[in-house]
């Protein structure tokens, strides 16, 4: 997962939106006194310290491969931080309970991760992620299209990852084959955004930052008129704001 040069302004944008499907999968987690809690991807911090809010007993971790987001966490008693590679992490000690939030699909290879997760767990332990599943919708079509284009194909044209996550049935077999008890289910939020070009600035400061960190200015303002005026063709402003339809998928595994 490439983080390094995120900015955690741009991506603290919408941040109730982005916290929400959080708070729902930490609720799904059943553990009662977990000592060791892990947040894997934790961006800049601010979710990870509710996990200390939820088991006020336990040690919180969270890790992530940017330096600029982990800059901005603030570590508090029981409450550690660090850069790391998701790829390469590996415990120091068993987890209780291991949270991935919208971070996995930044993981080509992340399917033949999770085995290693499930080692780390304590016996009983919890494994949580969600993930984006929205990679068939305008708003990464949109930029899949574009990337191909002549005019941003040799910037941009390998950028077309299409679609990185699994569904929830997969993701249930994967870990039952594991020897976990899964729980798997999607939702898809209808997010209703405000101002202008909302759904370029959400995207800006998620899917599109690959491609901006390979722009120089004069080019940035070009592509993002560009994908500017088709994202706004698909999601129209209406006088309530914006509808951002954004599917997500959940798994909560115990082992």
């Amino acid at each position: 997962m490439s983080r390094d040069v995120w900015d955690p302004v741009v991506y603290g944008r919408y941040a109730d939106e982005r916290a929400r499907p959080f708070f729902e999968l930490v609720a799904r987690v059943a553990a009662e006194h977990p000592s060791y809690v892990v947040d894997a991807g934790c961006g800049s911090g601010e979710l990870t310290a509710q996990l200390a809010a939820r088991w006020p007993e336990a040690d919180v971790h969270g890790f992530d491969s940017s330096p600029a987001m982990i800059a901005k966490a603030a570590p508090g008693e029981r409450l550690t931080f660090s850069v790391e590679d998701v790829t390469r992490w590996r415990p120091e000690r068993p987890v209780d309970v291991l949270v991935s939030n919208a971070a996995l699909q930044w993981v080509p290879g992340h399917r033949e991760l999770l085995p290693a997760w499930v080692d780390a767990l304590a016996p009983g332990g919890w494994l949580a992620f969600q993930v984006p599943g929205n990679f068939d919708f305008p708003s990464h079509t949109i930029l899949r299209e574009l990337y191909a284009t002549d005019r941003w194909r040799d910037r941009l044209g390998d950028l077309g990852r299409g679609v990185p996550v699994g569904d929830p049935a997969e993701y249930l077999e994967l870990l039952s084959g594991l020897g976990c008890r899964v729980d798997a289910w999607e939702t898809t939020y209808l997010h209703v955004l405000e101002g202008e070009d909302a759904v370029l600035r959400w995207v800006s400061g998620t899917a599109l930052r690959p491609a901006l960190d390979r722009l120089d200015p004069r080019e940035t303002e070009e592509f993002l008129a560009e994908c500017g005026a088709r994202l706004g063709e698909a999601y129209p402003r209406r006088p309530y704001g914006t509808v951002f339809p954004f599917r997500r998928i959940f798994v909560v595994a115990r082992r």
